[in-house]
């Protein structure tokens, strides 16, 4: 599609907005500065990596599955679609692009017809992702992400497990939340790029749900979880977690939340566990069965856990700085993989190799160069091709500044369609091959298998006379025999199953209570 006014002011609009989100968000989050790895060097490099190859992924993507079915069925499961892939995906191919014009290499009018592809990708497919709350991301939520049907948050409310401090399944469900998230921090690079928030869901008025969802665990995607991650079951786990007395009055774009007052390990009250992935179609309860079930697989997992990061520690201890970059730009590149693996089009050179375009900056991008550079990009917007003229006032700053340039609007007058990226070719990894072994939800398979079997999925709810019910046709046509089957499916094997719709916040939690 050549671009035209309309989709022009449209990425340029997704332009603004995502720079003014992402200006916020630098400047009122915590900065994690690693003593082992490279992260504003293996940043620069990842964002680079973005612009020139993620144009082409998603046209891959879009050959098998349109960008708004990906959104759909990323509301099915958890693993990495989340409010924080969902950021990225447009953040860090314009930071690339940024970066870019900055090295006077990129003009702004380059490769418009790219950008504004993305930024339309990436506008259908939040918009299919939360249809239910009706927003592009957590930004224009009030910094809040309820994406999530009714039905599945009823699901969730009614299979939550009680636990207090003290207790066998409290315990070890702290003790899990810490190793995991340890263990997602190492696996990612010393980056937060394995965990993410959503929610909050009000159970009651002093009591309220989030979702956190853990990504990459297992033996997978990853070169470097080869021969380490290979007693753990789940490459990807979700935990529902109610907390009483404290309300969540932000959950950003970047997953992160705060509270009033702080969510401490006396506020969880209620928890549960599911996996779930590119095949599973919906979440699977994972130890559900009781408290002590689930108490046991907590204490399993952490055991498990706790050994593959003491392989995973011996192993990043003799990485090179080669190496180190090449991990940690990968990870924050492919955050966005999951949508390749939805589409069953998941292919390692594509998603686990540096392009050599963005290679040829590895030497600039020592030390010093990435944490200045990203810091003036980023946090003090003062990079050449942010400044604006003296009248303008930007947002959340006042000063005559643009965090991410826009596409000039002469483009339109331009003759022909203008330079185009090469196609992706062979990358480069300092890394060991990837070993075609991924754990998914249907056992351990090889990559041609997990793509085959991704590509022939039809999830139930996404069937045709389902995937356009959403919470507004249940609340007007609760009767219709449609609505009442895709209840029933989403509540088969629950405390709810064959409750249909109908069921009120209270209903549910007396039929949790009578569980317990």
């Amino acid at each position: 599609m050549m671009t035209d006014y309309v989709r022009l002011l449209e990425a340029n609009n997704a332009i603004q907005t995502i720079g003014d989100d992402t200006y916020w968000l630098c400047v009122t989050r915590t900065v994690q500065e690693s003593k082992l790895f490279p992260v504003p060097s293996y940043m620069l490099l990842s964002y680079l990596c973005c612009f020139y190859r993620y144009p082409e992924l998603l046209r891959k993507v879009e050959a098998v599955m349109p960008a708004e079915e990906v959104g759909d069925r990323s509301r099915l499961i958890g693993g990495k679609l989340g409010n924080l892939p969902g950021w990225a995906l447009p953040t860090f191919y314009l930071l690339g692009r940024e970066i870019l014009i900055n090295f006077g290499m990129l003009a702004p009018e380059d490769a418009a017809e790219d950008v504004a592809y993305v930024m339309d990708f990436w506008r259908r497919f939040k918009l299919a992702q939360q249809r239910e709350d009706g927003h592009l991301n957590a930004r224009e939520f009030g910094q809040r992400v309820q994406h999530l049907p009714e039905r599945r948050v009823q699901r969730f409310h009614s299979e939550l497990l009680p636990c207090k401090p003290g207790d066998r399944l409290g315990h070890a469900a702290q003790a899990f939340l810490a190793t995991v998230s340890q263990y997602g921090f190492l696996v990612s690079c010393e980056s937060r790029c394995a965990l993410n928030n959503s929610g909050p869901y009000r159970l009651a008025e002093d009591r309220e749900m989030i979702i956190r969802d853990f990504s990459d665990l297992a033996e997978g995607d990853y070169p470097w979880l080869d021969g380490v991650a290979g007693d753990i079951p789940f490459s990807n786990l979700t935990v529902t977690m109610e907390a009483t007395g404290c309300q969540f009055y932000l959950m950003d774009d970047w997953g992160s939340f705060e509270s009033r007052p702080e969510f401490t390990a006396d506020k969880l009250t209620g928890v549960g566990l599911y996996t779930s992935d590119a095949l599973s179609g919906g979440y699977i309860p994972v130890g559900m069965g009781s408290a002590e079930e689930l108490a046991a697989t907590f204490e399993d997992l952490t055991d498990r856990i706790r050994k593959a990061t003491v392989e995973l520690w011996k192993r990043t201890a003799t990485w090179s700085r080669d190496e180190m970059m090449d991990a940690g730009a990968l990870v924050y590149f492919s955050l966005i993989k999951e949508i390749a693996h939805i589409a069953g089009v998941y292919d390692v050179n594509d998603w686990m190799t540096i392009d050599p375009r963005a290679d040829r900056f590895r030497s600039l991008f020592n030390d010093e160069f990435g944490r200045d550079f990203l810091g003036e990009m980023v946090g003090l917007v003062s990079l050449p091709s942010q400044q604006l003229n003296r009248y303008a006032m930007m947002q959340h700053n006042n000063n005559p500044v643009r965090y991410i340039s826009q596409i000039p609007y002469s483009v339109l007058q331009r003759e022909g369609t203008g330079g185009k990226l090469a196609p992706i070719g062979p990358g480069v990894s300092h890394l060991p091959p990837k070993q075609d072994l991924y754990t998914t939800t249907a056992g351990r398979l090889p990559l041609a298998e997990y793509n085959a079997r991704a590509r022939a999925l039809q999830p139930a709810q996404m069937a045709p006379e389902y995937r356009f019910i959403c919470d507004t046709t249940a609340k007007f046509h609760p009767d219709d025999a449609q609505v009442q089957a895709l209840y029933r499916l989403e509540q088969e094997g629950s405390p709810l199953a064959g409750r249909g719709v109908g069921l009120s916040r209270d209903d549910v939690e007396a039929i949790r209570s009578a569980r317990a």
